[in-house]
């Protein structure tokens, strides 16, 4: 079948540990990515951008970063939200103090800040884990939410609290801002995704990335081989929020435009279900992340069409059909396929592989 590595042999180290270690796969990212940047730019139109594409990128940033934290690392966190909110303002605040500064750079900087906050918030981890551990994350959800919504800084001393993105250009063409074309948006969005995708999974690979494992596995026996729990779990929280820092600031700047901290950074908003994309699509996986997302996007839509559109119930319903799936599918995965929808795949692959004798 399409899998079938007669004719393919490894003959270096490199080349049996590469990304993409058959050809098959190398074809099929190389033609995913030029349908992406040089297809979908000339077909893509307002309701693709702001319904599917710009917040599945989006929410596949966010993904990654709470993935290297809980699905690599073992750092169950509840604080996405939060930590997302820490990017949104970072971002708001650097265009209102550096008006002339580049826009990618300041959605760097604002991944830097969440994480220097992450790294803050990841202290309590040197001493307490799992359930105690998520706790402590979830009041730093609440924590941060209270803190823009009572500091009047952080907003400006606007009137109503709300913070507003201004226009930011790439290359002469609106990236931000209501005249900002989806091509542009979703480019920008794309080429973050893509360039941090890349990092985050060579940084997985790495002594880094193994350490990170080795704590996860077993802590006290990953102690005792020499893995310093300190630096790799800080480490893990700090690269986790910049991710997530990065993805807080694409989504006020570049998909919302506008927010209110209480409404856009809420824990049943963001937190949960950006915890349920990683589980759905595969704790400690990078492909998991980019499947949970495209699950949890896609989800609300299929069932608005299906259930509104099609057989006439009300949106509320749908609303609470969509609820009760993310629920029933964490049940399912957690006990039929803990891997999630990452493992479905690989197994498909390796039937695929050997082919006409699956296992």
């Amino acid at each position: 079948m399409i899998y079938k590595e007669t004719g393919q042999y490894k003959s270096s180290y490199k080349s049996d540990h590469a990304i993409f270690p058959l050809i098959q796969d190398k074809i099929a990212f190389s033609t995913l990515m030029l349908i992406a940047f040089l297809v979908i730019p000339f077909v893509i139109d307002s309701y693709w951008e702001k319904a599917i594409l710009v917040p599945f990128l989006i929410f596949s940033l966010a993904a990654i970063g709470l993935n290297i934290l809980t699905g690599y690392c073992g750092q169950v966190s509840l604080g996405t939200g939060g930590f997302m909110a820490v990017g949104a303002f970072s971002t708001y605040k650097i265009m209102t103090s550096f008006p002339d500064l580049n826009i990618m750079i300041i959605v760097l900087i604002s991944g830097l800040i969440t994480a220097a906050v992450g790294i803050l918030f990841g202290l309590p981890s040197l001493r307490i884990k799992g359930f105690y551990l998520a706790v402590a994350t979830l009041a730093s959800q609440f924590f941060l939410v209270w803190l823009f919504n009572k500091v009047p800084w952080f907003y400006n001393y606007s009137d109503t609290g709300q913070i507003t993105v201004s226009e930011r250009v790439m290359f002469g063409v609106p990236v931000t801002g209501a005249t900002a074309p989806p091509y542009a948006t979703y480019l920008f969005c794309l080429v973050l995704v893509v360039a941090l995708g890349f990092a985050a999974k060579n940084l997985i690979r790495s002594k880094t990335g193994r350490s990170w494992m080795a704590i996860r596995d077993m802590d006290i026996a990953a102690e005792i081989i020499g893995v310093p729990p300190l630096k790799t779990k800080l480490t893990a929280f700090a690269i986790s929020s910049f991710y997530i820092g990065v993805a807080g600031a694409l989504y006020f700047a570049v998909f919302l435009g506008a927010i209110e901290v209480t409404e856009s950074f809420d824990i049943m908003t963001i937190s949960f279900p950006v915890l349920f994309m990683i589980i759905i699509g595969g704790l400690g996986s990078m492909l998991g992340s980019f499947l949970g997302a495209a699950f949890i996007v896609t989800l609300p839509i299929g069932l608005k069409f299906i259930m509104v559109d099609m057989v006439g119930l009300s949106a509320v319903t749908a609303k609470h059909f969509e609820i009760s799936i993310w629920g029933l599918l964490m049940i399912v995965f957690l006990i039929v396929e803990p891997h999630g929808l990452a493992r479905l795949w690989s197994i498909a692959k390796e039937k695929l592989r050997r082919w006409p004798f699956p296992y």
